[in-house]
């Protein structure tokens, strides 16, 4: 198990720290889902590599004909359903092609935001490190935890958080972007709107 003083590294840093596409790219990542720094970004990224690890050693495994291949391959795909990061009937194919952004979506801090709790990502993160987030009807505050697919209708705020008041001024700001959202009229074609400025220039004359 180890020596709990001396806790060992749950990512693996870039072989090549100064490559610049790598750098925007993380960056870009890092402010999109509202991560506190990188080494949140490479823990996700070490995650990734251990699905893929796996499913690459069962493809593997499953050409030699090993009887236990399946079941674990069906461990595989439990889990990952569980997690909603992919189906149970995904294949190994479907497992290889995720991406960083698979992992990153079943964050806690990001469901709250795509729930509509808070403003921004980072509105997010604050709100659940100041505990003003219930899952599953506990406080939660670490923002980098997994939410499993069943419990993820429970994320709501806490009782005793200023937010449970639908006349809170965030919450207020919310309601009223989501409505902006929804009232927005679609966009017309180009040849439509030609056609309807044009008779209305000849409605003038």
């Amino acid at each position: 198990m180890g020596d709990p003083k001396f806790q060992k590294k749950l990512y693996s840093t870039p072989r090549h720290p100064w490559e610049k596409e790598r750098i925007d790219e993380e960056r870009k990542t890092i402010n999109l889902y509202g991560l506190k720094n990188k080494k949140e970004l490479w823990r996700s990224q070490a995650t990734l590599d251990t699905i893929r690890a796996q499913a690459r050693e069962l493809q593997a495994r499953t050409r030699r004909n090993d009887p236990l291949a399946m079941k674990q391959l069906n461990l595989l795909l439990s889990r990952l359903n569980r997690y909603k990061i992919s189906s149970s009937n995904a294949s190994l194919d479907d497992i290889l092609s995720l991406t960083i952004e698979s992992v990153l979506e079943r964050r806690l801090q990001t469901i709250v935001f795509r729930k509509n709790l808070a403003k921004t990502v980072k509105q997010a993160r604050q709100m659940i490190t100041h505990g003003h987030i219930l899952l599953n009807g506990r406080r939660v505050t670490v923002p980098g935890l997994m939410v499993e697919a069943m419990v993820e209708d429970s994320i709501e705020y806490s009782e005793f958080s200023p937010f449970i008041d639908d006349k809170h001024p965030i919450r207020l700001v919310i309601a009223g972007e989501q409505k902006g959202v929804e009232e927005q009229p679609e966009e017309q074609p180009e040849e439509q709107q030609d056609q309807e400025s044009s008779e209305e220039v000849k409605k003038n004359e």
